[in-house]
């Protein structure tokens, strides 16, 4: 296998950039994966990573409580990410969001955008209904099958 070095640099340089752990690309038969292990005393001495390092973090935190009761309230059925990036909840910086708690949207809809590898990919409606909840933040780093909005 032909390892293309400046690929797997980009990589790295992205998953610094966004704080990801890790990421995935493929191209026909080749497939590169950079990984990069967050040590908890590194998180706790840069603050600015810690919030992009939620699911490291989170289990370290010691309110398990809050944690459980976190869980119950993301429907199975809520939209999830289909890939790794960063969400963004409006087209471009200061315009308003795509949507809001309480608004209806109808299948197909754009609910929000996700930035992987410098391409935006739309997130839209699986089905029609009111949103419920959002579940994430704007420019928030996401994480593969991670829950972003709840439509009821």
């Amino acid at each position: 296998m032909n390892i293309d070095s400046a690929l797997v640099r980009e990589l790295a340089e992205l998953l610094a950039e966004t704080g990801l752990s890790e990421i995935e690309v493929e191209d026909g038969d080749r497939k590169i994966r950079v990984c990069r292990q967050m040590i908890q005393q590194m998180t706790a001495s840069l603050p600015a990573a810690a919030p992009m390092a939620a699911p490291a973090a989170a289990p370290a935190a010691a309110p398990a409580p809050a944690a459980e009761a976190s869980a119950p309230e993301v429907p199975v059925d809520a939209v999830k990410s289909p890939m790794v990036g960063t969400a963004y909840l409006a087209p471009e910086p200061g315009a308003a969001n795509f949507i809001a708690v309480g608004k209806s949207v109808n299948e197909g809809d754009t609910l929000l955008i996700v930035e992987a590898m410098k391409v935006m990919n739309p997130i839209t409606a699986p089905k029609s209904g009111t949103v419920k909840a959002i579940l994430i933040e704007n420019q928030q780093p996401i994480e593969f099958d991670q829950p972003l909005v709840v439509i009821g």
